[in-house]
């Protein structure tokens, strides 16, 4: 397919695939799941880089870095909570965990909220590519998440790796 024909459906392909991974982030707070070592490493790993991100963005955009840095400590102590809320298992040779739906749910759903809401007032519209049109409410609830999901994923990491069976031949 040539470029210029997919030009235009690129804002519904973008927001097709937005979706698809959103809806994957919801999925992942409700219910028994079961716990992947290397899938949490590589999350560590991501989450790790965006809060980075977020860091440097707190740095260059000064009117953005009070919001982000109430966003992270929120989302530490929701993380923190969230974890204790967790119920975590090993059963059947594999890992298991319960989170706490209503956390990581609602936090899903403010910053969804908060994403239409810039959408619907032309936030987006514009390129963007100065990073001056950055809310800092958008930018605290992004920190509150991405930090909320690196204590809960660091924590549950631990947590599995503590219960996890001593293997024979293993100290």
């Amino acid at each position: 397919m040539p470029a210029h024909a997919v030009a235009p459906l690129t804002p519904y392909l973008s927001m097709v695939a937005f979706a698809f991974i959103y809806y994957r982030r919801i999925r992942r707070s409700f219910g028994r799941q079961q716990w992947k070592s290397t899938r949490a490493i590589v999350r560590l790993s991501i989450l790790g880089l965006v809060t980075a991100m977020l860091v440097l963005a707190a740095c260059f955009l000064p009117h953005v870095a009070l919001g982000i840095a109430l966003g992270a400590l929120l989302g530490a102590g929701l993380g923190l909570l969230s974890l204790r809320h967790t119920h975590t298992e090993w059963a059947d040779g594999s890992g298991w965990y319960t989170p706490n739906p209503w956390i990581g749910g609602a936090l899903s759903v403010v910053l969804l909220g908060r994403l239409i809401w810039r959408w619907s007032q032309g936030a987006f519209s514009t390129g963007g590519t100065s990073g001056q049109n950055a809310s800092p409410l958008t930018m605290g609830i992004a920190a509150a998440l991405v930090v909320y999901s690196l204590v809960h994923v660091g924590g549950l990491w631990l947590r599995m790796r503590a219960l996890r069976p001593a293997l024979p031949g293993r100290a």
